[in-house]
């Protein structure tokens, strides 16, 4: 897959260095352009979209949030906690005012006894850019483990068309 001038700067400005120390992009090899396009194919194999699973990642934030600090139980069965630094994190891609509080977000599904951690830079780069981060990057959690983790739930059938 052939990558664009624009995702060769913005693939540069994902690697280690300012705007994170570890970066975005782990251990992967793949281009920004394939990285993206894989994980939208998983999106769309599981029949959601980076939406639904943003807003579900956003309801369990707000969760934990409202703890304080500590951990909340979400039923039927999640914990939730979050922890902030101080600071904010730009969005690697460029967005003008796209700047993020330095905070993470545990979430444990204790019937699966599987956990995600994810920041408020996370929701933004899979809803606003498909963006779930390179294999072996810190927040990277596939589009598949979120989904089962989180329960994000399908999305509605399409309606049928009126008929002719």
């Amino acid at each position: 897959m052939k990558q664009s001038p624009e995702h060769d700067a913005i693939e540069k400005r994902l690697g280690p260095g300012k705007t994170s120390r570890d970066g975005f992009l782990g251990q992967d090899t793949r281009h920004l352009a394939e990285i993206i396009n894989d994980d939208d194919l998983s999106v769309k194999r599981l029949d959601l979209t980076h939406g639904a699973i943003a807003e579900r990642m956003r309801f369990f934030r707000d969760a934990a949030e409202a703890g304080l600090g500590g951990t909340v139980a979400v039923p039927p069965h999640f914990e939730v906690s979050s922890d902030s630094v101080r600071g904010r994190i730009p969005c690697p891609f460029g967005h003008k005012g796209g700047s993020f509080a330095k905070n993470t977000v545990i979430v444990d599904n204790t019937r699966l006894n599987k956990q995600v951690i994810y920041t408020d830079l996370t929701i933004h780069l899979i809803e606003e850019h498909g963006f779930y981060q390179g294999r072996g990057a810190f927040f990277r959690t596939d589009p598949a483990t979120l989904a089962e983790v989180l329960e994000v739930p399908p999305l509605p059938p399409p309606e049928a068309p009126f008929p002719v």
